[in-house]
């Protein structure tokens, strides 16, 4: 599959910013590059390629994650897919400053192929695939034949695909999506998250018979120096 070389800047947007690529040294990068490894050693006996990343609500920080473990594996020298598999409130495009005509959703109702409709970041190795329109039936499309037939295609052409999906309590899509990728993984917000939910979370996807790589603790302040950041630190189930 001939790649689509269309080189887009990643945003300074403040409050999008990827902290894996315009600060790959800092703290808070090398905590995404151990949560990388992490997955990396997750599976033994099976190749970890499909990854999910969900949350049990809006507003955890799943998005941010998504994006910047794409930025990771990149590094790494991996080819990476990043999907934006949010059909009701999509990020991915406003995260890197492209353009939302053609996604994900044309690639599935074949409008356009998968190879027509990437699009490359200014990192190299990744490559990222809008929401596209959004649809009226999204949980439709994603338990859709076209849906099992995108993740092979895409699996032959990148090491990594990392889909951002809408959290686990608020639709259904992401329980869809779990059963048919090899690893999710749940992030939850430090002092937000309810306990209940994050369990009710967990429970969803075991129905769902995802394989629940592990789980990222979001915007966790460590004090230093009368300085605080946030960070995504990881944990197995």
């Amino acid at each position: 599959m001939a790649l689509r070389k269309k080189k887009k800047q990643i945003s300074r947007d403040p409050g999008r910013k990827l902290i894996t690529a315009i600060a790959p040294k800092s703290p808070i990068a090398e905590q995404y590059r151990t949560i990388r490894t992490n997955i990396q050693y997750s599976s033994i006996d099976e190749e970890i390629k499909a990854i999910m990343i969900t949350s049990s609500g809006p507003g955890e920080g799943k998005s941010t994650t998504a994006s910047n473990l794409a930025v990771t594996f990149a590094q790494l020298g991996k080819k990476v897919l990043l999907v934006d598999a949010d059909l009701r409130k999509p990020t991915v495009h406003h995260t890197f400053a492209v353009d939302n005509l053609f996604g994900f959703t044309t690639v599935l109702t074949k409008q356009r192929s998968l190879d027509k409709t990437i699009q490359e970041t200014e990192e190299q190795d990744l490559y990222i695939l809008t929401s596209g329109p959004i649809p009226p039936n999204p949980a439709e499309l994603l338990s859709s034949k076209s849906m099992e037939q995108f993740i092979e295609e895409a699996k032959q052409e990148f090491d990594y695909i990392i889909f951002d999906t809408p959290p686990l309590l608020a639709v259904a899509d992401p329980q869809i999506l779990a059963n048919k990728v090899d690893g999710s993984i749940m992030v939850v917000y430090s002092e937000k998250t309810e306990i209940d939910q994050a369990k009710k979370a967990k429970e969803l996807l075991g129905n769902a018979q995802s394989k629940l790589l592990g789980v990222v603790l979001n915007h966790k302040e460590v004090h230093k120096s009368d300085y605080y950041y946030y960070y995504g630190s990881y944990g197995t189930k």
